[in-house]
């Protein structure tokens, strides 16, 4: 293989992919968070910021993006949801294609993309791996996050393809719900088989 092996990283919410990502990061492999490089586009200055102020008026200021002001315009209204998305997708994929353009020399890259499969990314990528936990501890994680209801949970969860789904068309499954030590070697387990599969 003349290039990267793309190696997709999703999950629905609360699953724990961050901290996957981060044991990535940690054994060497370059990481595209998708998140992050949104809220880094939406602080001031921002590329995506005089689009969304043009689009949803009053959710941008001196600080940036009022996240919480435009996740209230948003919020169910999937018309509003639809327009910001093609605000933030184009953005966000021609700084990914900078990324890996910048890492093209190395053997492995993750691309870390929460709606990989809801927003049609996998066929983007060369294999795919979930983050899985069992949904008790998915929820007790996510409702312990600040400003989270029941309602909102729901809410989220009915925009995501189910854990189940997403575990049975994934390539590689990353356990979640057990000791950070188990999650970890399971993480270098899997760069050490693409590793071999690449010759990396």
């Amino acid at each position: 293989m003349n290039r990267p092996f793309l190696l997709g990283l999703t999950g629905s919410i609360g699953m724990g992919k961050s901290t996957v990502a981060a044991m990535f990061a940690d054994l060497g492999v370059p990481v595209f968070d998708a998140d992050a490089e949104v809220h880094r586009l939406q602080r001031p200055g921002g590329a995506m910021l005089p689009a969304i102020a043009a689009a949803f008026p009053g959710t941008v200021g001196a600080d940036g993006l009022d996240r919480q002001a435009l996740g209230a315009r948003v919020f169910g209204d999937d018309g509003a949801l639809a327009r910001l998305e093609a605000i933030v997708h184009p953005v966000v994929a021609a700084e990914r294609a900078a990324f890996m353009a910048a890492h093209q020399d190395k053997p492995l890259i993750v691309l870390d993309i929460p709606l990989l499969y809801e927003k049609g990314g996998w066929d983007a990528v060369d294999a795919v791996a979930v983050v899985s936990a069992p949904a008790q501890v998915q929820r007790e994680r996510v409702l312990a996050r600040p400003g989270m209801t029941e309602d909102r949970f729901a809410a989220i969860l009915s925009r995501q393809m189910p854990d189940a789904e997403k575990r049975a068309r994934a390539d590689h499954v990353i356990p979640t719900g057990g000791r950070l030590a188990d999650t970890r070697a399971a993480v270098a387990a899997l760069v050490a088989c693409l590793g071999r599969r690449t010759g990396g």
